[in-house]
């Protein structure tokens, strides 16, 4: 369905000569995020160049009850940024300056648009950086870090997206501009700003950051370790921070991920191992030596089969690079994966690897694995061929079960990527009615009439009851005063 010729008008006055896109063939690339199982065809999207322009169309939107989709670099996985049919996606693209660098209080005032890897470089001059650093770093912009609450493969240490900024100014639902937070390192009242981060655009649009920068550490190092199965590594990363040890990153990889992203990025990882733990660790050389000597001691005593240590900068950028080439990696050995977002207890990580290894045989699917291991955020990928019926829906069942068993043993649904379309049933598995329902009364209270990602991360009461995660009396919800929801 085209923009009416009144919305059209009025679009095209606030855009700049090249900022609104309607036909469909320039309309595809905007059809899906990362998840590219699920597309559809927005109305329109509009390339606002300004934030002036970008609040000038939430207005508009507002006036005239149009759905709105925020999209940054779309490379979400979970559906965050999937247009709605009848709706507007406002990307925020072309916001992509940094406005300002302060070293001396540590922080970067940024713009949505702006990529994560971009900040660290235009920090290194300074000797400092930003510390998040998802491995889509290279492309995925601060806007949706903030809005997934995105992590990474140092985050065990420093924290996650939440944990390193200090403001934001948003966009109201309505088109009034705000600023949450501020430049020093707490201020008064509710903590809005964490309520933003990891809101998904549901909240308000995001048009600028400040984000928190760390002086790079003197030395840092890292110990890529090898064993002969799954569950020895499981044990080894429990055994570690028992012993009080914060590494900067701690991440594993089983024998699939890691032989495809061996053959892809050729970081030296051992093709025999059944699963290797990357541990990094930074500091002062003395402090870097002293706890290396512990950890491989700890690895030894949990039948670690051999290691390797980095010994330049360059070394340990190439262990590194293989994780973070994972995900792609993964696509030169099956035509298609399915990749999940699931956390769990630390200690769970045993238990979790084996029944996910009994749950691929039930499936017929095979499961590549890269984990987030230090602080319990797993990446499954379900391996399947969408040109074979029915494995699409077969790898989504199986993806939902996964989730289901990060909830049974203590965990959550999602570590960082967020709810988006994928995962709403699945937040009927992890939530009661009533924490739905608070969830949907922060949504009134920032956008009454329900415009900012319309149908994305909280689940109606209605679908839960459809699902069967809701006792349901004689067709009636259990909290009439709730129906709405």
């Amino acid at each position: 369905m085209p923009l009416s010729p009144k919305l059209r008008k009025a679009l095209i006055s606030i855009l700049p000569e090249d900022g609104l896109i309607e036909h469909e063939e320039l309309l595809r690339p905007y059809e899906c995020d990362g998840l590219t199982a699920k597309r559809t065809l927005p109305l329109a999207v509009a390339l606002p160049a300004t934030e002036a322009q970008a609040q000038d169309i939430i207005r508009l939107c507002h006036e005239e009850d149009l759905p709105l989709v925020p999209r940054g670099a779309g490379t979400g996985l979970s559906g965050g940024a999937q247009p709605v049919e009848d709706g507007l996606i406002l990307s925020l693209a072309r916001l992509n300056r940094i406005l300002d660098i302060d070293p001396d209080n540590l922080s970067a005032r940024v713009q949505p648009g702006v990529r994560n890897l971009a900040i660290s470089e235009a920090a290194s001059r300074f000797g400092l950086y930003y510390a998040p650093d998802p491995s889509s770093q290279i492309a995925c912009t601060i806007g949706g870090n903030v809005a997934e609450n995105s992590g990474g493969v140092h985050c065990l240490k420093y924290g996650l997206t939440v944990h390193n900024i200090l403001k934001l100014r948003i966009i109201s639902a309505q088109g009034e501009l705000l600023e949450l937070g501020c430049d020093a390192l707490d201020s008064p009242g509710y903590d809005l700003m964490a309520l933003m981060t990891g809101s998904e655009g549901l909240l308000g649009i995001i048009t600028e950051v400040t984000v928190k920068l760390l002086p790079r550490p003197p030395t840092a190092q890292v110990i890529m370790a090898a064993f002969d199965s799954v569950e020895q590594a499981g044990r080894t990363v429990g055994a570690i921070l028992r012993a009080g040890i914060i590494p900067a990153g701690l991440e594993m990889m089983d024998n699939l991920s890691l032989r495809a992203a061996e053959d892809f990025v050729h970081a030296g990882y051992p093709l025999d191992a059944a699963a290797i733990l990357l541990c990094e660790l930074d500091g002062t050389q003395a402090e870097v030596d002293e706890t290396i000597g512990t950890i491989l001691a700890i690895m030894e005593e949990n039948h670690c089969s051999s290691h390797r240590l980095s010994t330049s900068d360059t070394e340990r950028a190439q262990l590194w690079a293989g994780r973070k080439a994972a995900f792609p990696a993964v696509g030169r050995i099956s035509p298609d994966y399915y990749c999940m977002d699931g956390t769990i207890p630390r200690h769970q990580l045993p238990e979790v690897l084996a029944r996910l290894e009994k749950m691929s045989q039930d499936y017929g699917l095979r499961v590549a694995n890269v984990f987030h291991a230090g602080d319990g955020n797993l990446h499954p990928l379900v391996l399947y061929d969408a040109n074979q019926p029915g494995e699409l829906e077969k790898a989504e069942r199986f993806g939902g079960d996964i989730l289901g068993l990060c909830v049974e043993v203590g965990g959550t649904i999602t570590g960082e990527h967020g709810v988006g379309s994928e995962k709403i049933d699945q937040m009927c598995v992890q939530f009661q009615a009533l924490e739905l329902a608070q969830f949907h009364a922060i949504k009134a209270a920032f956008d009454p009439k329900g415009l900012l990602n319309p149908g994305k991360a909280i689940p109606t009461l209605h679908r839960c009851a459809e699902l069967g995660a809701m006792h349901v009396h004689n067709g009636e919800l259990p909290f009439p005063e709730l129906e709405r929801f």
